[in-house]
């Protein structure tokens, strides 16, 4: 199948230069990981889903091992599992100063956008998704 550009591309794009996080949230099978993936080709960045039970546990108990394993920069997909995760980043983020090593995705949901927001206040910029668009088609 043909991938579609997302008006969000832009977006996440220009984020990256100046947040060292970014967060793509939407309902769920709207294309957020898809677009996420198109726009790190040629990237050497690493994919990681919470899905994943085995990464999802190690996100959730050893935040620190996770990130040993799944080194920056990254895409965590579904990052609402494991929300423990921001004080690492936060942490990492300090230390390396980069921007754009850190590509989220996750639920819209309230709880996680509030819990990104006071995580990382500063330090990741939040893009809302929706489902294709008369422009996009």
């Amino acid at each position: 199948m043909k991938y579609l550009n997302r008006i969000a591309e832009k977006k996440v794009l220009r984020m990256t230069l100046n947040f060292p996080v970014i967060l793509v949230t939407g309902a769920r099978q709207i294309g957020k990981t898809t677009m996420l993936e198109y726009l790190s080709t040629g990237q050497k960045r690493t994919y990681v889903t919470l899905d994943d039970l085995g990464a999802r546990d190690m996100a959730i108990n050893d935040p620190v091992r996770f990130f040993q394993n799944f080194k920056p920069p990254i895409i965590i997909d579904e990052i609402q599992y494991a929300p423990n995760l921001f004080s690492q980043i936060k942490l990492m983020c300090d230390k390396n100063k980069k921007t754009g090593e850190f590509w989220l995705t996750g639920s819209q949901s309230y709880n996680l956008i509030k819990n990104v927001s006071e995580s990382l206040a500063g330090r990741v910029g939040i893009i809302e998704m929706s489902s294709f668009t008369i422009d996009e088609y």
